[in-house]
């Protein structure tokens, strides 16, 4: 065992041993070939390119390295090209803030039996009057940002429960393509997390309909772990052991207390209404991406003028996204019309 892997219990040692195919005497080769592909993509500012950084995207791709280098490019491109949704990400950002205390996401204290962390989402907790889809998908990037320091997340990963309870027409008609887009490309094709599962659980026919229009921009195998279970709890069960669940999924647990990841990330700031001046102290925020190099390092190496077309090994239409300029405007439109 490398001091990579010191965070890691004797069974999830095993577990990337058998399911990940990692192995501690190539370890540090794995990650070096990884690293060795960054000359192929000058068009991308790799902020982080440390072993213990790159690993979790080994891991995420199961050590094919070909695809571990594309998911790190596409990582730190989609956060280029995203640069205002980056802009102040910390968990003080008023939008985000608020977004967490109404539970974007919820974190549970119980792993699974598989030794994942699970995420709950109340779909219907969305004060639209307060702040935007975009702060609800800032604020679950920023709790992953955190979470998968945990090497033992990165290894075991994730689940997904999305509770659609009261969940109304008026809040599903504000989706626009773009936006469920936005989320899918952060979360499905742009970030180092393993979801073992993402679990629907009374889901109204809007949302069927939401589910049919954003499928053909998931992967196949994003789709084969989306589970419908409607109000049949009974099935989320079969999956998920009751108790570690809340009451309102129909679990054993109290009922979920909205503010408990906000408090773990806030700290002090919680109860604060202002937001309050963040050091560099290691605070709250300490674990937050540097968004600050990102647009230093992106205004002077990647601006128009200076960015190079890369001739990459890596098919370029594979990473890069479509010019926003050419989206067709219908990607603006809400997906549920109330006319």
């Amino acid at each position: 065992m490398t001091h990579l892997q010191a965070g890691l219990s004797a069974a999830t040692l095993e577990k990337a041993k058998a399911e990940l195919k990692e192995n501690p005497e190539t370890l540090h080769q794995d990650i070096q070939e990884v690293r060795d592909m960054i000359i192929t993509r000058p068009d991308i500012g790799f902020l982080r390119t440390d072993d213990a950084f790159i690993l979790r995207f080994l891991r995420a791709r199961k050590f094919n390295h070909f695809e571990a280098f594309r998911l790190l490019a596409q990582y730190f491109e989609y956060r280029q090209q995203n640069l205002d949704m980056f802009k102040n990400l910390k968990a003080t950002d008023p939008g985000i803030k608020q977004a967490l205390k109404d539970g974007f996401p919820g974190v549970l204290a119980n792993l699974d039996r598989h030794g994942r962390k699970i995420l709950l989402l109340f779909a219907a907790n969305w004060d639209q009057s307060r702040y935007m889809f975009v702060d609800i998908l800032r604020s679950i990037l920023l709790s992953l940002e955190s979470m998968i320091e945990d090497a033992e997340l990165q290894v075991n990963g994730f689940i997904l429960v999305i509770d659609w309870s009261n969940f109304t027409f008026k809040q599903a008609s504000k989706l626009t393509p773009s936006m469920l887009r936005l989320a899918i490309e952060g979360l499905q094709d742009s970030f180092p997390a393993r979801f073992g599962g993402i679990h629907f659980v009374n889901q109204p026919w809007y949302i069927h309909a939401l589910y049919t229009v954003i499928r053909p921009f998931l992967k196949e195998k994003t789709r084969k772990r989306i589970f419908m279970h409607g109000n049949n709890l009974t099935s989320l069960h079969q999956l998920l052991h009751p108790e570690i669940l809340p009451s309102e999924l129909g679990g054993m647990m109290p009922p979920y207390d909205m503010g408990t990841w906000a408090r773990a990330l806030l700290e002090h700031a919680y109860d604060e209404d202002a937001e309050p001046d963040v050091g560099t102290d290691g605070g709250p925020d300490a674990h937050a991406f540097s968004v600050q190099d990102l647009h230093r390092d992106v205004d002077k190496n990647l601006s128009p003028q200076t960015m190079k077309r890369s001739q990459s090994v890596v098919d370029p239409g594979i990473l890069k996204r479509p010019d926003k300029a050419k989206c067709d405007e219908d990607n603006m439109q809400p997906l549920l019309s109330l006319d």
